[in-house]
């Protein structure tokens, strides 16, 4: 009974800090990329299209649309260097993602009347020394300029311009050391490409049906462009996420087997103690059935007593850990985590998944004592 409540307590609480652990990820992820993102089957960018814009946005299921253009850029500030990507988004990217809500310095501000603006991955900011209330140093960006091959002189071959530091963002260590966000003119006026960009990213309303708000947005398009959700923006990121949640089930169930030889010695010792009562019960006109099946309840009872142990045990410590938060990440409260806590997650699914694995290791665990009690009473005949 112990070894199956550790089991059970066990499986339930991994599942559930899995859980915490997958939906934090996911909720990071959703937080930059958009439901639906619309780029180029061919080439990096395309033409703007202001009918086709128009028409997305007069559908039932679209709540907002933002154009984006990025390109790979060289950024320095001060005598520090750092190479990244720009990606220029328009007025309306903050209704399409929540960025902004992840901006620790400064603030997610693109241009005023006057000036235009950058705001910088944590991880890019940090080898460049910006400090957004230190100066006004502008950030100087470096990009390649399109259609020059070879130049006689190294510096014609590339267009830099530059913008003020306004904020510094943290999302996740995949955006924080790749992306520095600008105005949408800026990264047009800075790459040289007017009226073209990199994609549309688009938001749905709640309760929107995603897959048929895509197909109308593809009949709208046309030919030569691809439409991801958000799923398939990511998909090999969401697979992992979920192949790590079956293979640590599966290293757990494992654990559970293991432990579950402690039921088949145990039983197996009975059926030698208990060979007299055996005896009296074949006497009394009892079967083979019936004696394989006494030992077989006699090993799901314990098991499930067991794992029903386990389970409100791992229940009563996530909740615990869910209102207190007192399994810490760190102890000296890292700035560098976005929580500094064990995130947990109860799912319905879990605890069927943990009562189907101890079952079924139990039916297999008592099996065999079961049978040899069985055998037992064929020798008596």
């Amino acid at each position: 009974m112990i070894g199956m409540m550790v089991g059970a307590f066990a499986l339930i609480v991994v599942l559930s800090v899995f859980n915490g652990f997958e939906g934090l990820v996911l909720s990071l992820y959703n937080s930059f990329y958009p439901d639906i993102e619309v780029t180029a089957v061919a080439g990096k960018t395309f033409e703007e299209n202001h009918a086709a814009i128009n028409h997305i946005l007069k559908l039932d299921g679209v709540y907002a649309l933002s154009r984006v253009l990025e390109e790979n850029a060289y950024f320095e500030y001060g005598s520090q260097a750092q190479l990244g990507a720009i990606k220029g988004v328009d007025a309306d990217y903050n209704k399409v993602t929540t960025v902004s809500h992840y901006v620790r310095d400064g603030k997610f501000l693109l241009h005023d009347t006057s000036l235009n603006y950058a705001v910088i991955g944590a991880n890019i900011s940090m080898p460049l020394n910006i400090n957004i209330d230190r100066s006004m140093e502008p950030l100087r960006i470096t990009v390649p300029r399109r259609g020059v091959k070879s130049a006689f002189v190294p510096e014609e071959e590339f267009n830099t311009m530059s913008a003020i530091p306004g904020g510094i963002f943290s999302i996740q260590q995949e955006f924080d050391s790749k992306y520095v966000f600008v105005s949408l003119d800026f990264a047009r006026q800075l790459l040289g490409l007017d009226n073209r960009v990199s994609g549309y990213e688009i938001k749905l309303k709640d309760g929107a049906d995603a897959e048929k708000v895509r197909a109308e947005i593809a009949q709208i398009m046309g030919q030569g462009f691809k439409l991801k959700n958000r799923y398939e923006q990511k998909a090999d990121t969401y697979r992992i996420m979920k192949i790590e949640r079956w293979v640590t089930t599966a290293i757990l169930g494992f654990i559970i087997l293991i432990i579950s030889f402690n039921i088949i010695g145990s039983l197996t010792m009975l059926v030698l103690e208990k060979a007299k009562d055996i005896s009296i019960l074949k006497a009394m006109g009892g079967s083979a059935t019936l004696i394989q099946r006494i030992y077989l309840l006699n090993g799901m009872l314990a098991s499930t007593i067991g794992a029903g142990a386990g389970l409100l045990l791992g229940y009563a410590v996530c909740l615990l850990q869910m209102k207190f938060h007192f399994l810490k990440l760190s102890n000296g409260g890292d700035s560098s985590f976005v929580i500094d806590y064990y995130p947990v997650v109860l799912k319905w699914t879990d605890p069927l998944v943990t009562i189907a694995i101890i079952v079924s290791v139990s039916l297999f665990a008592s099996y065999f004592p079961a049978r040899k009690a069985g055998e037992s009473l064929m020798s008596f005949k």
